[in-house]
């Protein structure tokens, strides 16, 4: 990982603990993390803007290829966005042949979301951008990933986190089973 200690403040770059107890805000860590989050979602924001999409729609197709079988309402509360703009950005998806939506087994009411060949295509390419600037920022050093998996988990407001954690590793371990 480079070294980015001495382009920080002393009080930061001294230690985790530095400026401890201060009402001043880490002004240092919030604004990396707007200019992390904007070259993060900055690449495939290049891709999606090709096919007059942006990150609603990447949003959408990431998590329907990560959790297939989904169902609408399941998505609204994830991304906790309104009927009406996931209405539009899904729309689009399955009108593009990118998801599909199908009626549940047991209950014909739900509306299960499914990535087609073609959206786990475009959603495995985004994420494939965005695990390159990952991994180019986590480098080689030793628990870096484990560090920054718990940094980002420490992010999300508690009542919500081992719900996140959770729906991580159902994701995991229903690609692994698929070996993908």
């Amino acid at each position: 990982m480079a070294d980015v200690s001495a382009h920080l403040p002393a009080s930061r770059a001294a230690g985790p603990d530095a400026g401890a107890g201060s009402d001043e805000p880490i002004w240092d860590l919030i604004e990396l993390l707007f200019f992390a989050y904007r070259d993060f979602v900055g690449d495939p924001d290049e891709v999606l803007a090709k096919l007059r999409f942006g990150r609603a729609h990447h949003r959408v197709l990431h998590f329907v290829n990560r959790h297939p079988g989904m169902k609408v309402a399941d998505l609204l509360d994830l991304l906790r966005i309104t009927k009406q703009s996931l209405g539009r950005v899904l729309r689009e998806l399955i009108d593009q042949g990118y998801v599909v939506q199908k009626a549940g087994e047991s209950d014909r009411r739900q509306r299960l979301l499914h990535v087609t060949a073609k959206g786990e295509t475009l959603a495995m390419r985004l994420a494939k951008l965005q695990t390159e600037r990952i991994l180019r920022a986590l480098g080689d050093t030793p628990g870096a990933h484990e560090a920054a998996r718990g940094f980002l988990a420490g992010m999300i407001e508690p009542k919500h986190r081992e719900a996140v954690l959770d729906l991580i590793t159902r994701a995991d371990r229903i690609r692994r089973l698929r070996g993908r």
